[in-house]
């Protein structure tokens, strides 16, 4: 898998190097859209004068994102730079200083058509996309009876935007027991992840994975 980081600082960190060690590099974001060969990741990383999101580097996103899947990295991640950055065209947005395992797994994420954002800023995608399909109109709810009554409060809470953290506080139990009920709802409806939740629930077809 090949992999271009982007960076004004014109250097690899020994983490980037560790995560992906045929990496290469490049100061500026080229003026076309057209690398040949197109690299299979190509990292744009946001520095200094660069925060918050520019004109050009979210121009460069959606050029690049033509040919490659891209991810932002910032050194200061602001939840409207990620959504910015999703909207321009980038597969996902990171911490610049992610572990090398999560860089690994981001990696595996983008390059299977999903989606990686902070986890902080998922239960915010997750409103969002649920208000963007009309989730209240078109909930289905003969999939709800397939739910006991307290999966039924966790899954309606987390489309429409709470996070376990969140939905634990409402519902007086712990994290731990949100993520138990969310393996068993994934399970009776057949789904893998909290997009999929919302897809499914809202009668639209479930095809888009995402990470975290």
């Amino acid at each position: 898998m090949n992999h271009l980081f982007i960076t004004p600082a014109a250097r690899l960190q020994p983490r980037w190097q560790a995560a992906f060690p045929q990496a290469t590099l490049a100061a500026v974001a080229p003026e076309t859209d057209r690398l040949t060969p197109p690299p299979d990741i190509i990292w744009i990383v946001c520095e200094g004068e660069q925060q918050p999101l520019s004109a050009p580097l979210l121009e460069a996103v959606t050029r690049l994102s033509a040919e490659s899947a891209v991810v932002v990295l910032a050194n200061a991640p602001q939840q409207a730079d990620a959504l910015q950055a999703l909207q321009a065209g980038a597969r996902g947005y990171a911490h610049a200083l992610s572990p090398v395992a999560t860089l690994q797994q981001i990696a595996t994420v983008v390059t299977n058509a999903g989606i990686w954002v902070p986890a902080d800023l998922m239960a915010q995608v997750m409103g969002h996309t649920w208000q963007a399909l009309n989730g209240e109109q078109r909930l289905r709810h003969a999939l709800l009876d397939k739910l006991t009554e307290r999966e039924r409060e966790v899954a309606l809470a987390v489309v429409q935007g709470a996070s376990n953290k969140q939905v634990a506080r409402t519902l007086n139990i712990t994290e731990r027991t949100v993520k138990a009920h969310l393996t068993s709802i994934f399970h009776k409806l057949e789904i893998t992840d909290r997009m999929q939740l919302i897809l499914k629930l809202a009668d639209r077809a479930v095809n888009l994975p995402l990470g975290m």
